[in-house]
């Protein structure tokens, strides 16, 4: 396989993801960012811990949706994120998920 071939099939993966993230995105009432990944969930719970003067972040979802292009699983039902790193909790309206409108968004 060329670099090429390789670059069109890393390409055709992140365009099939978006497409599937646009088709559930309506799903879920919330987006959680951390360092490694991007989820979609329904229920989400943040705890600020502390341990020997660190401080992190314990992050719950229940019914989640992974962006990872490498997974073949991406529903979730409970996931556990344990970081040093920040977590960004967004509620989404649902008017922000109507995609399909904006045509700068391929189909």
């Amino acid at each position: 396989m060329s670099a090429e071939d390789l670059e069109r099939y890393e390409t055709e993966m992140e365009l099939a993801l978006y497409r599937e993230y646009r088709d559930v995105v309506g799903l879920f009432s919330h987006v959680v960012e951390t360092e490694r990944r991007f989820y979609l969930c329904n229920s989400v719970d943040v705890r600020v811990r502390s341990d020997g003067g660190e401080v992190y972040f314990d992050v719950t979802m229940a019914d989640a949706w992974v962006w990872d292009v490498y997974r073949p699983a991406r529903f979730v039902k409970n996931v556990r994120v344990v970081t040093f790193k920040d977590v960004n909790v967004e509620e989404l309206a649902k008017s922000d998920l109507d995609l399909a409108k904006d045509p700068g968004f391929p189909s």
